[in-house]
């Protein structure tokens, strides 16, 4: 019986680990593979390093939308310690301010779609919106290495 226990207890301890360890690369792939190939295309948008594209940047800011959808929910308590993180603890102790800061990213990126801009001097605006999003987050949630 203590063998089956010991089994028992050995497998959840491995399956949290393993759940844990998923979460964790989920939104790391979240963000690298959306928003920071989405992100690069902006920037160099800015930089003057590509032409101004109408089409790339709209998709750019949908990448990012739909990216991010659902992000709030790839931080659930358990993976708040182990793993390879840049979470910071502050997410967990205010969820609330997290999720709330996500909400407006998610409202200016809306904004950004929705306006389409077509020319560099009308994509500023909103680049700069989002940018500060993004800055935000990274500065109040995220661990710097």
């Amino acid at each position: 019986m203590q063998r089956v226990l010991l089994g028992m207890a050995t497998a959840m301890l491995l399956f949290t680990s393993a759940a844990q360890a998923d979460v964790i690369a989920d939104r790391k792939a979240m963000m690298k593979q959306k928003n920071g190939a989405s992100i690069g295309v902006l920037v160099k948008t800015v930089k003057g390093e590509m032409d101004y594209d109408a089409a790339a940047v709209l998709a750019a800011f949908k990448t990012m939308r739909e990216g991010t959808e659902g992000f709030d929910k790839l931080f659930p308590e358990d993976s708040k310690t182990g793993g390879d993180t840049t979470a910071s603890p502050k997410i967990w102790e205010d969820m609330a301010g997290f999720k709330a800061t996500l909400d407006k990213f998610h409202a200016d990126l809306d904004e950004a779609i929705a306006a389409a801009p077509q020319d560099k001097a009308a994509f500023m605006p909103y680049f700069q919106k989002v940018a500060g999003d993004c800055q935000t987050c990274h500065e109040t949630y995220r661990v710097k290495k």
